[in-house]
């Protein structure tokens, strides 16, 4: 656990924060994604600001936790909360996807202080995790990893070949975390290929299986410190999160996977995004 004290309401603004500074990214670049990036913003602060053991100032720390954005795609959150959290200056925000930038459209861990590891072809994450926490134990090392999926990825045999080995090493120190927001890039996982019953199916391999709200602060972290708490093998969170989430026309739509808002559109997001929110007790 990293030394922040962060309550639910500031992790909620955080999480807001995230969504729009991506979004922002996005449309300056007039090239990347929305959807996705906006679905899993909450778990993104909460990892960052309340579970990730990370020395900003010191990148390549040995003994820093990881973290594997298995859906590469979703790389402006991700930098988003690189940034915030002090590993680069807020410049680099505006330079996604140009020429020479530190911020490619995808993670690359030889450009992106703070990235672990360099994703972006869908399915390959958790393999490159389950390596991470493997070498963990063999250098006896103490530092966790985290992959976060998306649910596209439940088609790839490579996730499953990794989910099979990961619990065959019995890897209690990685945690998988599914971004279950139900739709890809060509249409909804049922008409694609279906993935349920998705729990059922990590339970089978082995895994200490939690579903939860995706967009709840109190249960994604009630979820990750059950993992932590977990040592009977590696442990996968199945959030049910909604894809563009936090802007209206943008929700649970397919179309927003890889779409670039029209200027009206990025006004409109940026005033629901914007606009004040009552803060819950």
């Amino acid at each position: 656990m990293n030394d922040y004290t962060v309550s639910r309401d500031e992790l909620q603004e955080i999480a807001r924060r995230l969504r729009i500074e991506s979004l922002k990214m996005v449309y300056k670049a007039r090239s990347g994604h929305c959807g996705g990036p906006l679905s899993c913003a909450d778990i993104i602060a909460v990892l960052y600001w309340r579970f990730l053991n990370v020395r900003p100032n010191e990148p390549r720390w040995p003994d820093r936790d990881r973290f594997v954005l298995s859906k590469g795609h979703s790389c402006p959150v991700y930098y988003a909360a690189l940034c915030l959290r002090g590993f680069f200056d807020r410049s680099h925000l505006d330079t996604l996807r140009q020429l020479d930038t530190i911020l490619q459209g995808h993670p690359s861990m030889k450009h992106t202080p703070g990235c672990d590891m360099s994703t972006g072809s869908l399915g390959q994450g958790l393999s490159t995790a389950g390596g991470m926490a493997l070498g963990a134990r063999h250098q006896h090392r103490g530092f966790r990893v985290y992959a976060l999926l998306s649910c596209g990825e439940m088609d790839e045999g490579m996730t499953w070949e990794a989910a099979m080995a990961i619990r065959h090493y019995n890897l209690d120190n990685l945690a998988a975390i599914v971004d279950y927001n139900k739709l890809q890039l060509d249409g909804a996982n049922d008409e694609v290929m279906r993935i349920e019953p998705l729990a059922q199916r990590w339970d089978a391999w082995g895994w200490n299986v939690i579903e939860l709200d995706g967009h709840d602060i109190d249960s994604i972290t009630g979820a990750l410190e059950r993992a932590k708490d977990h040592h009977n093998g590696p442990t996968v969170l199945i959030a049910h999160t909604v894809k563009g989430k936090g802007v209206s026309f943008m929700e649970n739509v397919c179309e927003w996977h890889g779409k670039v808002p029209n200027e009206e559109e990025f006004q409109q997001a940026m005033k629901e995004l914007e606009a004040p929110r009552e803060v819950t007790a």
